[in-house]
This record gives structure tokens, C-alpha cells and sequence, in this order.
């Protein structure tokens, strides 16, 4: 073997060791730097997020005053009759919407119409006599002094004038039997609903009692207590939005009025006359709770207004200019 090839062989031979001995090159991990700045977006992004929520929910439970001890408020006209009798006639039902002047319930006329007609009998008999008084008198005072004393002619006058006075008393006892027959038809004052309704036909009523109940349609309003540190931020006027519980859609409201005053419990007088203060006190002072009255403005039609109903409402105040 010549002597060139065998120094290529060991060169070669040298060459692989060397090759096989020394350790591969470590690869190196190449990181994009637009991949670092993501986690870094993301945690900004979240905390934007979480501070336009938390500005949010500041501005909704501080900024705007609301609250959710609300009722529905209505005025209810009880009536009771102002003559006693029977109950004859009762078209009505319990909950069933009446007009105003519609027959509620008939109390039994007959003894009423009988006083009626007693009444105009005394009148005409009154009458009568107060006419024949008035003629004695007139031909009294005709009459020549010698026929006629000034005595019997006084005499005369005075009962002419007491006739008269019978037979105007005769007129306004006929007027209040008029009166107590009219009164036998109860009649609605107002347009509402029957409410509660438990009287029956044949029923006998009383003078004075309650027997029917009817709750008017055109006085519904909402009882808004509200804290008395929202009082500052709010006017008469602000619109205010009402959320029953029950019910998704909002009926549209604004302030009519703020109470001006409220129970307060120091204020109660013992029996010497004196004010009653409690002597401890509470590092925690609850806020006191105003009643705010809202004027209900709009109504949707799925929603059923009742008295009593529980009630969310927010006032969301008007601009600077607005006001």
C-alpha cells in the first residue's frame, strides 16, 4: 500500500474520532419578541376591563340614586251608607271595573219613599196653614181700630209668622227625605275595581259601615325610600325608572315630591312631657330611609298595576341645563 494512502486512512480515522468525540452543538430557542408582549397585552386588557366595570357599577350604585324598597300606591274610596237598610240589589262583583257613577248596591227605598211621601203631605198641610194665617192677619190689619184691638191684631201676626216658620220646616224635612231616598243607591265616585268585596245581597247595613271598597284607577303612584344621602342628588321632576318585581319591562315614572318629614324616635315625649333620648349610641349610623313619591307617567299594557306590589326604582337625574 503506498505510503500517500495509508496517511489519507489515518487522517480519515483521525478525523471521525474527532468528529464523534466532540459533543453536538446545544439549539438555541428562538422566541419571537412580538410572542413576549401578548401576556402583557392581555393583563392590561384586564385590568382596563375590570376598572371600566368597577366605574360602571360605582357610577350605578352612587351615581344615580335607586333603590329597591319601593310600593305601589293607590288610593282606595271606602264607602258606607248613610241610611241603614237591606241590601236589594248588588250588580257588582268582586274585581270588576266600574265607571264612575255606576250602581254599586241598592239599599231597600220602601220605607224611604214612604217618609218622602209623608213629607210632602206635611208640606201641604203646612202650607195651607201658613196661607190661612197670613189671610187672618191681613183682614186684621184691615179692619177699623174699634172692631180689632192692637192685641188681637199682634196676636194674629205672631201666629202667621210661626205658620210660616212650620211650613218652611215642613219644606226642609220633605228635602232630607228626598235626600235619605237618594241615598238608598250607592254609586261609584270614582273609575276603579271593586276590592275585597264580602258584602251579599240581603245583607242588613248599617249607617257608617264599611261595606264596599274601590280602588282608583287614576291614582296609582310608587313609594320610592330612598336613603337620605342619595336626597342631594336628586329634583322634583327627574325621570325615574320602575322595575317590578314580576315583570321585565319598565314603567316610566318621575319625582313628584320628597317627604319632609319622618318619624324619629327621640323625639317621643314621655308622660312629664319630656323628650325621651336614648343614652347609648352606635358607632354604626345607618343611613335614614325619605319616602320619595313617583308619578308613574307610562304604563305598558302586559303590566298589571297593583297596590302593594314590590317596586326597584332609579331616579336618573337631568342635565345642568335641564334643570
Amino acid at each position: 500500500m503506498p505510503a500517500t494512502e495509508v496517511e489519507l486512512r489515518r487522517d480519515g480515522t483521525a478525523g471521525d474520532r474527532a468528529v464523534a468525540g466532540s459533543p453536538e452543538p446545544t439549539a438555541r430557542s428562538t422566541v419571537t419578541p412580538g410572542l413576549r408582549i401578548v401576556p402583557i397585552l392581555i393583563t392590561l386588557a384586564a385590568v382596563a376591563l375590570a376598572a371600566l366595570l368597577g366605574w360602571a357599577m360605582w357610577d350605578a350604585y352612587m351615581g344615580a340614586p335607586w333603590t329597591r324598597d319601593g310600593t305601589v300606591r293607590a288610593y282606595v274610596v271606602t264607602m258606607a251608607p248613610e241610611v241603614a237598610g237591606r241590601i236589594v240589589e248588588l250588580p257588582v262583583a268582586d274585581n270588576q271595573f266600574v265607571h264612575r257613577g255606576d250602581l254599586l248596591l241598592t239599599i231597600d227605598p220602601t220605607n224611604y219613599k214612604i217618609a218622602v211621601s209623608l213629607a210632602e203631605a206635611a208640606v201641604q198641610q203646612a202650607q195651607a196653614n201658613a196661607e190661612n194665617a197670613a189671610s187672618e192677619a191681613r183682614r186684621r190689619q184691615r179692619m177699623p181700630t174699634a172692631a180689632v184691638s192692637a192685641e188681637e191684631r199682634q196676636s194674629h201676626a205672631a201666629s202667621a209668622t210661626a205658620a210660616q216658620g212650620q211650613y218652611r220646616q215642613a219644606q226642609a224635612n220633605l228635602e232630607q227625605a228626598r235626600v235619605n231616598f237618594e241615598r238608598t243607591e250607592i254609586r261609584s265616585p270614582v273609575n276603579g275595581w271593586v276590592t275585597n268585596l264580602s258584602a251579599r245581597l240581603g245583607d242588613y247595613v248599617n249607617v257608617g259601615e264599611r261595606t264596599i271598597s274601590v280602588v282608583d284607577a287614576d291614582s296609582f303612584w310608587v313609594d320610592g325610600y330612598f336613603r337620605e344621602t342619595q336626597l342631594g342628588s336628586m329634583r322634583e321632576g327627574d325621570p325615574a325608572s320602575i322595575k317590578l318585581m314580576g315583570y321585565s319591562e319598565i314603567v316610566r315614572g318621575h319625582v313628584g315630591s320628597i317627604a319632609r318629614g319622618i318619624n324619629v324616635s327621640n323625639a317621643q315625649p314621655n308622660q312629664q312631657g319630656l323628650a325621651m333620648v336614648n343614652p347609648t349610641y352606635t358607632w354604626v349610623r345607618l343611613a335614614q330611609r325619605v319616602p320619595v313619591r313617583i308619578e308613574i307617567d307610562h304604563v305598558p299594557r302586559s303590566i298589571t298595576l297593583v297596590a302593594g306590589m314590590t317596586a326597584t326604582v332609579q331616579i336618573d337625574p337631568r342635565s345642568p341645563s335641564a334643570k
